[in-house]
């Protein structure tokens, strides 16, 4: 029987003020916070306090990839002096602290993140926002599972800002009052990943991508307008399932029309399972309490080993250019970190050791309005490969789809290249020539 009064106390003890909770931080210290729609906002405005008030002179900082509310408070410019950010995943709103030198990337395979937390990082202080407390004292860690479930349990301080709009999640999901050592009740709307308008030119890409996804399939999808429309010409299958590091919108919309019912999933079968989810108040509401949907630790949802247990396992993912050797760059542009390898690799390894699975880098073949080829001869010196050519499997373009798997060099040089608007495909073939590949 569960002594909810105890819990209650419990409650009541360490409940406290955001001021409060970070008067612990001292000078010098590793702070960490959960990531997108999990950043505690009454809890960094108070830090960000702190260190304009000079009462704390010097933090670091380890995170995500960073939303409004961090931008606003603790990664504000005028504390840039006071602040030592590692970000574990370069997003939007981080891309100009990189190119001048106020944040810096670490390399990592997302599936890998919470041992780096725990075995290298070990943070000082660590704050996310939780669902409120059930009867049994344990908070769920809603939208985010990810690196930060993990953060919580190494970090020598645990504070969690309870916000009754954030669901409570099915799964491995959960902290009990126990490991927490203080508690700020803050109810603000969640933050969530804005992708823009949908873009007429990802329908070819997406037809491509979607011919190639069979009834009873598990998907990955990555984050982006393409995914949505990816999503928008699966209406007509049947019994699909979700395995994924992100859950968006256009995922559970497929769930509410019946087309995702996880029936055939050979791991965690009729479950939809994710690390990250952000949507609008009408998803969270769908999510919350639903037992057909659960998160797990990063270290679970992107394990290419846990991935390939799901049968017919498809991965998309976009990158931002690929050469001539099956290289895919999708993290560094015109020099600087534009993005981060997150899940990509644990995925297009996963999917393809999945029985029947698939894994599937999509881009655009030109930029700039057709005037630059993004299938290059061979990625350049300042750019980064994201996904080896050993482990490239289907590459997808508007002009078509091609399976690198047991291509020789020459032979997929050419298919590269047929991948490619046919404006630069002579050009590549001259370079395909003097590289010696065909």
């Amino acid at each position: 029987m569960y002594d909810k009064n105890l819990y209650e106390s419990l409650y009541r003890e360490k409940l406290c003020s955001a001021e409060d909770a970070v008067a612990v931080v001292a000078d010098g210290e590793l702070v960490t916070y959960g990531a997108a729609s999990a950043e505690p906002p009454a809890i960094l405005w108070a830090l960000a306090t702190r260190l304009r008030d000079g009462s704390l002179k010097k933090v670091r900082i380890f995170s995500g990839p960073a939303m409004q509310t961090s931008l606003d408070s603790v990664l504000a410019l005028d504390l840039s002096d006071c602040v030592e950010r590692v970000s574990q995943f370069v997003g939007t709103g981080d891309r100009g602290l990189v190119r001048v030198g106020l944040n810096s990337y670490l390399p990592n395979h997302f599936h890998q993140l919470p041992r780096l937390v725990s075995e290298y990082l070990r943070p000082d202080f660590c704050a996310t926002i939780v669902s409120p407390m059930d009867r049994a004292g344990f908070f769920s860690f809603g939208t985010n599972n990810d690196f930060i479930s993990t953060a919580t349990r190494c970090a020598r301080r645990v504070v969690l800002e309870v916000n009754e709009c954030m669901p409570r999640v099915h799964g491995d999901s959960r902290i009990h009052i126990s490991e927490v050592s203080a508690l700020v009740e803050n109810t603000s709307e969640l933050q969530v990943f804005t992708t823009g308008p949908t873009n007429p030119q990802d329908e070819p890409l997406a037809r491509h991508i979607a011919d190639m996804i069979d009834d009873g399939a598990t998907l990955q999808i990555g984050v982006g307008t393409l995914p949505a429309m990816v999503c928008e010409f699966l209406r007509e299958r049947n019994d699909l399932g979700i395995h994924t590091e992100y859950l968006c919108s256009s995922m559970v919309d497929l769930v509410r029309a019946g087309v995702v019912t996880g029936a055939r999933k050979t791991l965690h079968p009729a479950r939809h399972v994710f690390t990250i989810a952000s949507g609008g108040p009408e998803m969270l509401d769908f999510i919350h309490d639903n037992p057909a949907f659960e998160s797990y630790p990063v270290s679970h949802t992107n394990h290419p080993a846990v991935i390939a247990q799901n049968d017919n396992m498809i991965s998309v993912n976009s990158v931002i250019e690929v050469d001539l050797l099956g290289q895919c760059n999708a993290e560094v542009l015109g020099g600087h970190q534009y993005s981060g390898s997150g899940g990509q690799l644990d995925f297009v390894r996963g999917a393809y050791d999945s029985k029947g699975g698939k894994s599937i880098l999509a881009f655009h073949s030109t930029a700039r309005e057709g005037t630059v080829s993004r299938v290059v001869p061979r990625l350049n010196e300042n750019a980064t490969v994201t996904t080896p050519r050993n482990d490239t499997h289907y590459l997808v373009t508007e002009q078509g789809a091609a399976n690198l798997k047991g291509k020789s060099t020459r032979e997929r040089a050419l298919a590269i290249i047929q991948l490619a608007h046919p404006a630069f495909r002579d050009e590549l073939l001259r370079a395909a020539e003097d590289m010696y590949l065909v």
